[in-house]
């Protein structure tokens, strides 16, 4: 890191590029292999005021904190924090997520809890949809990845972000239908569309334009700034 952003000397990019990670909020300085170093730094540190203005609109932190409303598995769930109860279990109570303990673990402790459920939900939706389409699927797990929403490996193995939890359900249905789909053409022609949009039962389309529009705010929450 030097100067606020990230150095990273790319071999075929043809000029010099500064960008901000909306799901992140670092700025990346991508500086061609032989161009002058010292020279794209001085142009970048001259972009502090864009570089302002782009992090002024990031999306909102959303931190795990009792009050918090979360948007799980289309429910929105308040996290209710009772210091007084001995308990660090989190459990869910009608539309409440409920956890006891010291302040300073909860958000750790709803995170893991958010994870184990997306795990769950993900694991039965996947292989639901793998029996329809006639496939098997090896492995299903989660991660935290901010480049993209799932994957899945010519072993059968497939992996999602758990964050696709607080996305809305068609969102997260169109994710499993394109993991699911890749069990049978592993790559992205006409034939693999139409076994998504097949296994799905609607256009994936307005998933994807969701994700796009809305995916970065989802790495936001559980943060509490930059």
């Amino acid at each position: 890191m030097s100067q606020g952003f990230d150095i990273v000397r790319h071999p075929t990019a043809r000029r010099v590029r500064l960008s901000l990670d909306p799901a992140t909020g670092r700025a990346r300085l991508v500086v061609p292999r032989r161009a002058a170093l010292k020279a794209a730094v001085a142009w970048a540190e001259g972009k502090a005021d864009w570089l302002e203005q782009q992090r002024a609109r990031l999306p909102a932190a959303r931190p795990f904190v009792s009050g918090a409303v979360l948007p799980v598995a289309d429910e929105a769930l308040t996290i209710v924090h009772g210091p007084a109860s001995r308990s660090r279990i989190v459990r869910r109570e009608g539309d409440y997520v409920v956890t006891g303990g010291a302040a300073d673990t909860v958000a750790r402790r709803i995170e893991t809890w958010l994870r184990r459920s997306a795990l769950a939900l993900l694991d039965e939706e996947t292989r639901a949809v793998a029996s329809r389409a006639g496939v098997t699927v090896e492995r299903v797990s989660i991660g935290d990845p901010t480049g993209r929403w799932g994957s899945c490996a010519s072993t059968g193995a497939i992996r999602y972000s758990w964050r696709l939890l607080l996305a809305p359900g068609f969102v997260r249905h169109a994710t499993v239908a394109h993991e699911v789909a890749h069990r049978i053409h592993m790559h992205h022609g006409p034939e693999f569309h139409a076994l998504t949009e097949e296994l799905l039962g609607a256009d994936p389309a307005p998933a994807r334009a969701w994700l796009r529009a809305n995916g970065a705010a989802l790495h936001w929450y559980g943060r509490s700034s930059l």
